[in-house]
């Protein structure tokens, strides 16, 4: 059986994964980069993809992971 992994990742407006170095405003650090900034954080799993929406502040997204992973933690104990 595979393992599931699930991780916080940063998004831009247009839903993209952000991996650019941006300020703490969210705003890119090099402009040059072609980075929108930072709008978001998404909950994604391997198994499931993107898990709910998408969170403004990334401390309210790691919550959302956490109770995700228990998920699946409870759908293995009742196999």
């Amino acid at each position: 059986m595979a393992s599931i992994t699930i991780h916080v990742e940063p998004r831009h407006a247009d839903n993209t994964t952000c991996d650019h170095k941006v300020k703490p405003s969210g705003k890119p650090r090099d402009a040059a980069s072609g980075c929108t900034g930072r709008t978001a954080y998404a909950v994604v799993c391997s198994e499931h993809g993107d898990v709910g929406t998408p969170h403004h502040v990334k401390q309210l997204a790691e919550p959302a992971a956490t109770e995700h992973r228990q998920e699946h933690r409870a759908a293995l104990a009742t196999r």
